[in-house]
């Protein structure tokens, strides 16, 4: 349905277009305003909710576009701002008249103001910073003023690079109190001897001040040295390249998810469609300070290696060494250039954990291993009961061809393999499952139900369309549980909600799942053009359709909430689709015509049992005080320059951090194995039964998994279909 969706947008669009880019005349050179007038005319035309192109939509533009191009406050002064006041109201005329004013005049201010940086910085980096100094900056810049003139602007100047510049400096002194107490810290040496090291004045006894003034004068030349490539690396890009940032802050204003690809971004997003991409494996966020990893591809770097964390922030980037270039203000396109690399490559990446801890990771980049990808199972064991869990990464398909391997068909066989190991109730372990193919998702439905409606899709302007499973076949009608968290999506929302609205399943997991409840469709521009010449003209995401319950409910941005609530680190932390700029609302349509599943008898008793075993749980209680302290930690905007508070500050984070570590360390004391199958691959493959064996290890400390065991021992108990089956088996 997806695909032919997309044709007939595709045909309409065309149809419409032809006549009306044709006889449109532009000068050749100008394929900026050519790009403008079709963007918009697609949003407009194909767009699930157009956006009136009004003055309220022209200030939304001004703000984000000036606040994209500079979120530190840090090249453009309070005049600049003033100056571009007088289009806040007129960029909606711009875009039906197709000017592109308000554009060139921010865009060649902003070189002007960045030329002159590189005098401001240069001269900030030339004297000596004052560690001794009680003074502090605020990290958090979206509320802060533009600066008033030129001398308000070094001091800005001075501060950030202060600021950047203490880490640096605070590492240097580590290393070498550690370097001559016998070893490097971090690489095996006297890190307990460094960490001892609380203010400044104890770094002076042991380093002696002309050590300290040189480490002082190495982190200012390492912060240069930085800036000066960070620079370059502007110098590089094209007016083009700023101005697809423009395109895309207007497109922005319709749904986080429709997005403009210039022709080479085009190319990279097939090739990440295809599954083929080299790199770390991890989709991030910008953030004023950074770049937040928000996805963990499964087989890639990061996902093995486990070195990153959802929640955690990129700061500089390196490579292999080399010193590493600061990315707070560059644009998340550029950011990504640098992470990205080729196979084998090491890339440095400077991170501030979700705890406020910052450290230095460093990945190899490699493919990203498919086969982690796919659905995998495990059986369960504890107090002599013998349960499944089915790992699914993602709805994953072949569009080129659905029956060579997919998600629905992969799970339909893990379950076939679980039931010959006799298990006697199953988890679908649907956490951080970004979600995928919705035919897929109707499909896996249809595994656990007799038949009927799983999910309503509806267009714009258009009637729903209610997909049903019609299979009357059930291929699991034994206890079922799914496990969700805050990253769990789309797709993912869909089977939760569906499971739950037939009360086939319990949802545990947190408050609520991401709450992305949109499709997209990728719709090339070159063909709504009938004679382009100004060559590729790149493609547009658009969001076209919006998904419903079989209850009526959307689960646009309230997603899926949990039957039982488990809290973890990520609940005080903002991630799903209410932490993205302009996501479409939530709403609700008339509920599909549906049966409740008859399989359990006390569905309610249930879930109301497994509350109560997590009221007394110690563990629960931990990861709740985590998840709080977590928040705290984020909240915390206002940072002090003086190294005696930052180190104070320092020791406090790892102190209280320590208090958390026996959360890694728990034991529910469930063991976890390899269904038959997959051992006799063991012989053959070492790397499979390390990758397993590692899976098991963090299963059994999973206290997550653990509830969703103890739930499927209640719904044992009172399965009627578990009882209708044995009787059967006594009559015959």
């Amino acid at each position: 349905m997806k695909k032919n969706f997309a044709f007939a947008l595709l045909v309409i669009l065309v149809a419409v277009a032809s006549c009306s880019f044709t006889n449109k005349s532009f000068e050749n050179d100008d394929k900026d305003k050519l790009l403008l007038d079709l963007i918009t005319y697609v949003l407009e035309r194909g767009h699930y909710e157009p956006k009136d192109l009004n003055d309220n939509f022209s200030s939304n533009v001004f703000d984000d576009f000036v606040d994209i191009l500079d979120p530190t406050k840090r090249y453009f002064l309070a005049s600049d701002i003033k100056e571009f006041e007088k289009y806040r109201f007129q960029i909606d005329d711009e875009i039906r008249n197709t000017d592109i004013t308000f554009f060139n005049v921010v865009y060649q201010r902003l070189m002007k103001r960045m030329d002159e940086a590189k005098g401001i910085y240069a001269d900030v980096l030339s004297n000596p910073f004052d560690y001794t100094m009680e003074e502090d900056i605020n990290i958090d810049y979206r509320d802060q003023e533009f600066a008033s003139n030129k001398k308000q602007l070094k001091e800005r100047w001075r501060k950030q690079l202060k600021y950047n510049t203490l880490g640096v400096f605070d590492n240097k002194v580590d290393n070498k109190i550690a370097e001559m107490k016998g070893g490097m810290a971090g690489e095996g040496g006297d890190i307990a001897y460094a960490s001892t090291v609380v203010n400044l004045k104890e770094a002076n006894s042991v380093l002696k001040d002309v050590t300290i003034t040189e480490i002082e004068i190495a982190s200012r030349e390492n912060t240069k040295n930085t800036l000066d490539e960070f620079f370059d690396f502007i110098e590089d890009l094209e007016r083009k390249d700023w101005f697809v940032q423009y395109i895309n802050t207007i497109v922005d204003e319709f749904d986080p998810h429709t997005f403009y690809f210039a022709p080479d971004d085009k190319e990279k997003f097939d090739i990440g469609m295809s599954g083929k991409f080299e790199g770390i494996g991890a989709r991030l966020q910008k953030k004023p300070e950074g770049a937040r990893i928000m996805e963990i591809i499964s087989g890639g770097p990061v996902w093995r290696e486990q070195s990153l964390e959802v929640g955690d922030e990129i700061l500089k980037v390196g490579q292999d060494g080399e010193e590493p270039i600061d990315i707070v203000g560059m644009r998340l396109d550029d950011a990504i250039k640098l992470i990205k690399g080729q196979k084998g490559t090491v890339v440095d990446l400077t991170v501030r954990r979700v705890d406020g801890t910052i450290e230095e990771v460093s990945i190899t980049r490699d493919v990203v291993m498919l086969e982690e990808s796919y659905a995998k199972s495990a059986t369960v064991k504890g107090d002599d009961h013998k349960y499944g869990l089915i790992n699914l990464p993602k709805f994953y398909v072949d569009f080129e061809d659905y029956t060579e391997r997919n998600a629905a068909s992969d799970v339909a066989k893990e379950v076939e393999r679980l039931k010959e190991e006799g298990v006697e109730g199953i988890v679908l372990d649907l956490r951080d499952n970004g979600g995928g193919s919705l035919k897929t998702v109707v499909e896996m439905a249809g595994l656990f139900i007799k038949d009927g409606p799983i999910v309503q899709v509806r267009s714009s302007g258009q009637r729903k369309e209610v997909h049903e499973d019609k299979d009357e076949r059930i291929q699991w009608d034994g206890p079922l549980v799914i496990l969700v968290n805050e990253l769990s999506a789309s797709a993912s929302e869909i089977l939760a909600a569906a499971m739950q609205d037939y009360k086939r399943a319990v949802v545990i997991g947190s408050k609520q799942t991401f709450g992305k409840g949109t499709v997209q469709n990728v719709i090339p521009l070159d063909n709504i053009v009938r004679s382009n010449e100004h060559g590729d003209l790149g493609a547009i995401k658009l969001t076209t359709q919006k998904f419903y319950r079989i209850n009526g409910g959307s689960t646009q941005l309230e997603g899926v909430k949990s039957d039982i609530v488990v809290p973890d680190r990520y609940s005080y932390i903002d991630l799903g689709e209410r932490d993205q700029e302009n996501p479409l609302g939530w709403d609700k349509i008339t509920p599909a015509d549906y049966e409740i599943w008859d399989g359990y008898i006390d569905f309610e008793t249930t879930i109301a049992n497994s509350k109560k075993r997590m009221e007394g749980n110690q563990q629960i209680k931990l990861i709740e005080d985590n998840a709080k302290w977590l928040k705290e930690q984020q909240d915390e905007t206002i940072v002090s320059l003086s190294y005696d508070s930052y180190k104070s500050r320092e020791q406090q984070a790892k102190k209280r951090a320590e208090q958390f570590k026996s959360l890694r360390e728990y034991d529910s004391k469930l063991t976890f194995g390899s269904l038959k199958y997959e051992t006799e691959l063991f012989t053959k493959d070492s790397v499979l039964r390390e990758k397993r064996n590692r899976w098991h290890k963090n299963l059994a400390k999973d206290i997550y998994v653990e509830e969703a065991v103890n739930v499927l021992k209640d719904l044992k108990l009172n399965n009627i279909k578990g009882a209708e089956r044995k009787l059967a088996s006594v009559k015959g």
